[in-house]
């Protein structure tokens, strides 16, 4: 008898184990999908914002670029070296200008940090014995550090932008290079261009978590607004005497 009931409580024992290591699990899953669902997007805003911007400006600047020298010349070489200079100069311009425009932003939250630090500080001092204080302070180094995470970085915004730039204006270059025919050219650069507007409409979207559709109409509009103001005005300065 004694036995039976010791295999009894075992085969419950076991039982009980399993039930509980089941919901653990459901409970671990509940959870990462929890955390799935409220993941904040905001954390890739800087390099997103960076990356997603040049690769349009290189994409949408260059192939106007060139759309504009197409329209008055012909010649496929001319074609290649002005949206070569506008790669280079763009790249340039745009790494250096996000630069100076996310240090900019990091001298101000660096400044407003140390003055809300200093405020803290004093606080503390005022209410505080020692110990207490020796606390804090750890306690503040450590919120130092975690805030110190979340600065923004302007070398990693500079060289995203830059190679995003580069990646967009090498479409159109590529596109046209190897096309003589004047016309059939300007259609393959205007296809390949609206391809690549989309994709990266599609993948700031997707990354961002933002509306897929509305953000890749929003660029790929964008995108030919500007080519064909480019296109337009370069012709019409061209065919009457400028």
């Amino acid at each position: 008898m004694e036995s039976k009931q010791s295999n009894t409580i075992k085969h419950e024992t076991i039982r009980g184990n399993h039930h509980m290591g089941d919901e653990e699990s459901q409970q671990q899953h509940v959870i990462e999908e929890k955390e799935e669902e409220l993941f904040d997007y905001t954390t890739r805003a800087q390099w997103l914002r960076a990356a997603v911007l040049g690769a349009n400006d290189g994409l949408v600047s260059t192939a106007s670029l060139m759309m504009g020298v197409g329209a008055v010349k012909k010649d496929v070489k001319t074609m290649i070296l002005i949206g070569f200079a506008g790669l280079v100069a763009g790249a340039c311009s745009m790494a250096i200008g996000e630069f100076v425009s996310v240090y900019s932003q990091l001298d101000i939250e660096v400044a407003q940090r140390k003055r809300g630090n200093n405020n803290n500080n004093n606080n503390n001092n005022n209410n505080n014995n020692n110990n207490n204080n020796n606390n804090n302070n750890n306690n503040n180094s450590r919120e130092d550090e975690k805030e110190e995470e979340g600065l923004p970085n302007p070398l990693q915004a500079a060289f995203a932008s830059a190679l995003a730039f580069s990646v967009g204006a090498m479409v159109p270059l590529l596109a046209a290079s190897f096309i003589q025919e004047y016309k059939v050219r300007l259609g393959v650069v205007v296809a390949a261009v609206s391809m690549a507007l989309a994709v990266f409409g599609w993948l700031g979207a997707f990354l961002g978590g933002a509306p897929i559709v509305r953000a890749t109409f929003r660029v790929l509009f964008g995108g030919w607004l500007a080519m064909a103001i480019t296109f337009g005005l370069t012709r019409w300065m061209g065919t009457n005497g400028f």
